[in-house]
């Protein structure tokens, strides 16, 4: 557990470093490693530390839901780069995949960050469709957003069915992903709806502070409308800031962000070994969580 915070010191310089030299300034801080936590918790062999005397200089993480391996973070020292840590860390990573028999294999990773794109094309992860984080000042977007067509009722540990949110995730990613609820609805500072059109449940949910995602909706139509209703609701909080990560697969979620006036702020990509669910149905997250 100790290796964790070290590991995010790790994580958030490596990416404000390719981050500044790729013009954007830093973007990363540091935060609780809870998600970390809760992954080394319930699957031990999907944490990797590249260690040199006491000091760590590599850092991969990765999670497996049903036949879906995620690779949330593979990072290496910036000045330690070109000593084949990286290729070492995958190849730990890939070997957890193998364990647990998980055929799919994705991540996500920045547009702009070439050289990990060559590793990963390497080990037969490629590129499938961009993923944009949106972002807007709450108080220019207030303004633009109408009176929500769906309707967002509080979801909680005691009242999810989490059946019927597992049913949503296989049409959405493919797979149940009933752990990673279970993480997000014990979670202080997230707060998670189901999504309802009538008396029809079509949807869910999660917004912390001004962010939103996960979101998943049980057909492509509904994505918009039920994107629209999570800005109105995020528009309510205190945050200065309200923010997405919108696939470009998902054409009504993008078209709703550019309609309320949001940004595109910093471009990510979804590379895996092969296709696989229904991305306009689905907004992650981050890019570690998906």
């Amino acid at each position: 557990m100790d290796d964790l915070t070290r590991a995010d010191e790790l994580v958030v310089a490596s990416i404000n470093e390719l981050t500044e030299r790729r013009g954007f300034g830093k973007i990363a801080s540091s935060h609780p490693p809870n998600f970390q936590a809760f992954s080394l918790r319930d699957d031990t062999e999907g944490l990797w530390v590249a260690d040199d005397d006491g000091e760590v200089i590599g850092f991969a993480w990765s999670w497996v839901c049903g036949e879906l391996w995620f690779l949330a973070q593979l990072f290496v020292a910036p000045d330690r780069q070109s000593d084949g840590i990286g290729n070492q860390l995958i190849s730990k990573t890939f070997a957890h995949a193998e364990a647990r028999g998980a055929s799919i294999k994705a991540l996500i990773t920045f547009t702009f960050n070439n050289v990990s794109q060559g590793l990963y094309i390497r080990h037969g992860l490629f590129p499938r469709f961009p993923i944009y984080m949106v972002s807007a000042p709450r108080d220019c977007l207030a303004p633009r957003l109408a009176e929500p067509r769906l309707r967002l009722e509080s979801l909680t540990a005691k009242t999810a069915r989490f059946d019927e949110l597992a049913l949503m995730d296989i049409s959405a990613v493919g797979v149940s992903r009933e752990k990673h609820h279970r993480y997000l609805l014990g979670d202080g500072t997230t707060s998670g709806f189901t999504i309802h059109a009538g008396s029809e449940c079509v949807g869910y949910v999660y917004i912390s502070g001004g962010h939103i995602g996960p979101l998943a909706v049980r057909r492509p139509d509904l994505v918009g409308p039920a994107f629209a209703s999570a800005l109105s609701f995020a528009a309510r909080s205190n945050s200065p800031n309200i923010s997405a990560f919108v696939p470009g697969a998902s054409e009504p979620a993008l078209k709703a962000a550019m309609n309320h006036g949001m940004h595109l702020t910093l471009p990510m990509l979804l590379m895996s070994n092969r296709q696989f669910g229904d991305w306009a149905s689905y907004l992650p997250r981050n890019p570690g969580f998906m």
